[in-house]
């Protein structure tokens, strides 16, 4: 990986804030680690378009504490975790131990992720929910997705969509009950910088650095992205349901994620996007 020192020493903050946040994520209730199902964070179009991973390769960058990994093992993948925190990489190898799962761990950036994974090759490369907000460059993001897929492979990407990004993935302290715009649609104007000594879930204050980065990314900007990398775009869903009430008058749905009440417009929140390398 190769950023000039302004982005680099904004990625090495972002890797000291994950491992901050390890500690409070595996203890919260948001995770639920050892109690919530693994398939609990999938949408249902997500295994529709994946198919059958019995005895497939399958990489899951940016993994965290592995709680989708695992869903992977489960349906019989060979199965490989990337991300960046060194912290996070350790809590997810002792979890998936106690739940007997055979799932290799690799603390890497996913810049890096190639080089790391000594040129191996995956049938499926798969990315999700919150993951390319911490990416300063989705073109070289998705030639090194290109670089870990095998000929005829996928890349999934599962994203909050653009608009809740824009409308907000964390209420804010002064909110009412309009959804308002407060950040970007669209890339173009740098990283916004967080500092927050709370996470997203439930739990105490951070015990570490609490400084982010996070870049806006448009579906526009991500499909450009895979195909200047040599990938053809498959398929591309919106949902309007998310796994947790953004908003407190969001109503619970058959499966158990959120969605806004029927009688107000509806409005992606979360897509996912298909996109496979050529065959030769």
């Amino acid at each position: 990986m190769t950023f000039d020192e302004a982005v680099s020493g904004m990625m090495r903050e972002i890797e000291a804030n994950w491992d901050a946040r390890t500690p409070v994520h595996l203890a919260s209730e948001f995770y639920g680690v050892g109690s919530r199902d693994a398939e609990f964070w999938f949408a249902e179009f997500e295994w529709a378009d994946l198919g059958d991973l019995s005895g497939r390769d399958v990489l899951h960058l940016q993994c965290h504490l592995g709680t989708e990994t695992a869903a992977f093992a489960r349906r019989g993948a060979r199965t490989v975790g990337l991300d960046i925190s060194g912290a996070a990489v350790t809590a997810a190898r002792r979890i998936a131990a106690e739940a007997g799962l055979d799932i290799e761990y690799v603390r890497a950036n996913v810049f890096d992720a190639a080089q790391a994974l000594s040129g191996r090759r995956f049938d499926v490369v798969y990315t999700g929910k919150g993951a390319l907000v911490y990416l300063p460059d989705l073109d070289r993001w998705a030639g090194v997705v290109a670089d870990l897929l095998r000929p005829g492979g996928s890349v999934y990407v599962v994203e909050f969509h653009p608009l809740l990004a824009a409308l907000g993935l964390v209420p804010a302290p002064d909110e009412g009950t309009d959804l308002v715009l407060r950040h970007d649609y669209l890339a173009g104007d740098g990283p916004r910088r967080l500092d927050s000594a709370h996470s997203y879930t439930d739990g105490p204050p951070l015990d570490g650095p609490t400084v982010s980065y996070e870049w806006s990314h448009g579906l526009g900007e991500l499909v450009t992205a895979l195909v200047g990398a040599g990938l053809r775009v498959t398929a591309l869903r919106e949902t309007d349901e998310v796994p947790w009430p953004r908003w407190p008058r969001m109503t619970r749905t058959a499966r158990g994620w959120w969605r806004l009440p029927s009688d107000e417009p509806r409005i992606p929140l979360l897509y996912g996007l298909r996109a496979t390398a050529p065959t030769d």
